[in-house]
């Protein structure tokens, strides 16, 4: 799968090349900040396989976390384009910056011990209360 997409304003553009490692809605508190409220849509795709290919984004990682995430996002229009956990094999990508977000298939949704009574779950998606095991 070859997946294209950037920001909002068009200063940071992305190529991620591979299989997905895996397509899900995440509900955890810290992906609703980051959404306004909503579950972050994602697909993880292989490291090897992801690159910038215009402009560079900026990161963010929390410094009072023992194992922090790194947040990339555009310094210009604040777009979060990626996520990049310590020790995953994958970069998470938001589906909302693809070109093409309908190649979007969630086999799952995530950390749904965190929903909100107005987040929508796909009747027959597979739910975990955190992360599957």
């Amino acid at each position: 799968m070859r997946l294209e997409g950037g920001c909002y304003c068009g200063q940071v553009r992305y190529v991620a090349e591979g299989d997905p490692v895996l397509q899900a809605q995440c509900h955890c508190r810290e992906c609703q900040y980051l959404t306004g409220g909503s579950p972050n849509v994602f697909i993880a795709m292989p490291i090897p396989g992801f690159s910038y290919v215009k402009g560079e984004p900026k990161g963010f990682a929390r410094s009072d976390l023992e194992h922090p995430v790194t947040r990339e996002f555009c310094a210009n229009c604040g777009t979060h384009l990626t996520t990049r956990p310590p020790g995953f094999p994958a970069v998470i990508v938001k589906v909302g910056t693809l070109d093409d977000p309908s190649v979007f298939e969630p086999a799952m949704a995530i950390f749904t011990r965190d929903t909100q009574p107005f987040h929508q779950i796909a009747e027959g998606l597979a739910t975990f209360d955190g992360l599957p095991g």
